[in-house]
């Protein structure tokens, strides 16, 4: 099963950039024998876009059908990180072909443009840069397929 990032705007050269790929990268190498990955990325020019209406137009046109939308923000549920990779086993074991985390721009989705989703994630109730969220979003499906590999990765 394909994870993707789908995020709004670009992360150019710096450390955001270089972690978010070096988890992906990861990511892919140890799912590649679970039946997880490859792990991806698609940034949405967002620089034309007004509203978090067109945003979430722009975002949702990116989004395949039969994938599993995974929408991040601050009012989603709050999983552990053994919660996650268990929900990524169940869709990946169900057959399901791409679960796609839909990271939206500075005023968050606008949920009527958007498909439903099968979950709102967050990171807890603080608000974090979409950069750093990208970061931290690529290292939990790192872990994640870690875990499900069975990796010494993750500790509890």
């Amino acid at each position: 099963m394909k994870l993707r990032i789908a995020a709004l705007s670009r992360i150019k050269t710096g450390p955001e950039r270089i972690l978010v790929d070096d988890y992906l990268e990861r990511g892919s190498a140890t799912g590649r024998a679970i039946g997880l990955g490859p792990c991806v990325e698609s940034e949405i020019d967002n620089r034309a876009l007004r509203s978090a209406g067109e945003e979430s137009r722009a975002l949702a046109a990116s989004l395949e059908g039969g994938a599993r939308i995974i929408l991040l923000d601050e009012r989603g549920k709050a999983l552990s990180s053994r919660q996650l990779a268990t929900q990524i086993g169940l869709w990946r074991d169900e057959g399901c072909r791409e679960a796609v985390f839909c990271i939206g721009g500075a005023d968050g989705h606008d949920r009527s443009q958007l498909p439903q989703p099968d979950l709102m994630l967050a990171f807890g109730p603080a608000v974090f840069p979409h950069k750093l969220v990208r970061v931290m979003l690529a290292e939990q499906l790192y872990r994640a397929i870690s875990i499900l590999a069975g990796t010494p990765y993750h500790r509890d």
